[in-house]
């Protein structure tokens, strides 16, 4: 069974729902969980904010974070995460951001750099990993840690 297979078939047996609050993957996140037949029973929305301002508008990340952190920061991946668990109402929220190049790395957050936010309705946290690659291997990269965020969840969550 796939880490895709195993994620679809718990969400759907705990009737469990998951949203998405991506940037630097642009929605590749929420096409992968899709990906499967019988995603709609755990799967209803998910969200590309990939300007600050969508940031702010869909999923209510604070422009005083934005300005003091950047996008690509611990605190925006955690207020996505939760911006998106609000907004829908699902069980969890994964979120994205980060510096998939080939431009716009820094210093700080030099090309690879990612931010991962994961919320239920009892905690959030956040999480940092660096990627090598190519703007499509740092992508996809992002995407499969992101599920492993979520499998890793689910096996040591109560059922």
């Amino acid at each position: 069974m796939t880490r895709l297979e195993y994620i679809a078939q718990e969400l759907t047996a705990r009737k469990k729902t998951v949203t998405t609050a991506e940037s630097c993957t642009g929605g590749l996140l929420s096409a992968a969980l899709t990906s499967l037949s019988g995603s709609s029973a755990y799967f209803q929305r998910g969200f590309v904010t990939y300007s600050n301002q969508s940031k702010t508008q869909m999923l209510n990340v604070l422009p005083s974070t934005l300005r003091a952190y950047g996008a690509v920061s611990e605190e925006t991946a955690r207020e996505m995460a939760l911006g998106a668990l609000l907004a829908t109402r699902n069980d969890y929220a994964l979120s994205i951001t980060g510096v998939a190049g080939p431009d716009g790395g820094t210093e700080k957050n030099p090309v690879g750099t990612v931010w991962f936010g994961f919320a239920t309705k009892q905690r959030i946290w956040a999480k940092k990993y660096h990627f090598q690659g190519d703007r499509n291997q740092i992508r996809q990269q992002a995407v499969q840690y992101a599920l492993a965020i979520l499998e890793h969840y689910l096996k040591t969550s109560d059922k």
